[in-house]
């Protein structure tokens, strides 16, 4: 089912530098929807990692209670510093400028959001960020109606791993017709 329309003025900022610099893959409304409804349950810090514009950790904000901090790494410094602009007015977020292991020093999280395909390849560096209980949002998976999942004729091997992996209780969830993502909670 499609999301309302509407979303929230922090997550229109970000969506309008996302357009104003040309991205045409940021997070799909439902994909933030759905991190706003799982930030709201969450207490202490929360990561995104590959800030791109913030449309991620704006959706963060949108539902984090007022007391959780929202961190967020970006590797293009100029572009962090469009996004730092944007959150200029919201304390409880941080860009970090850098890799995303420059967010290693504010672990751990209780919710990592990660955007970026080389950074879910490192489970075991980011399942050593997650506090007990924390859980990771991993996004842009083609839909499979395969095990192992395929994509483009090979093996989803991250995929794989994260539904897999005995540290965590995960789930591949469909976003709509072409996209999933995978939820997965450390043990």
């Amino acid at each position: 089912m499609p999301s309302p329309i509407d979303v929230p003025e922090l997550v229109a900022r970000a969506l309008d530098l996302s357009r104003q610099r040309g991205f045409i893959t940021s997070t799909r409304h439902e994909t933030g929807r759905l991190l706003a409804a799982l930030a709201a349950s969450r207490t202490g810090r929360l990561a995104e990692l590959g800030t791109g514009t913030g449309v991620g950790s704006a959706w963060l904000a949108s539902g984090a209670p007022e007391d959780a901090r929202i961190v967020s790494a970006e590797l293009d410094p100029a572009l962090a510093e469009e996004v730092q602009r944007i959150f200029a007015d919201v304390e409880s977020i941080e860009i970090v400028s850098g890799d995303w292991t420059a967010i290693e020093t504010h672990a751990p999280f209780s919710l990592v959001f990660v955007d970026v395909r080389e950074v879910m390849a490192e489970i075991d560096h980011l399942a050593d960020l997650l506090e007990p209980g924390g859980i990771a949002v991993l996004d842009d998976f083609t839909p499979s109606p395969h095990w192992p999942p395929i994509v483009d004729g090979q093996v989803d091997s991250i995929r794989e791993q994260w539904l897999t992996d005995e540290r965590f209780v995960a789930v591949e969830m469909l976003i709509d017709e072409g996209a999933s993502l995978v939820i997965a909670t450390r043990r």
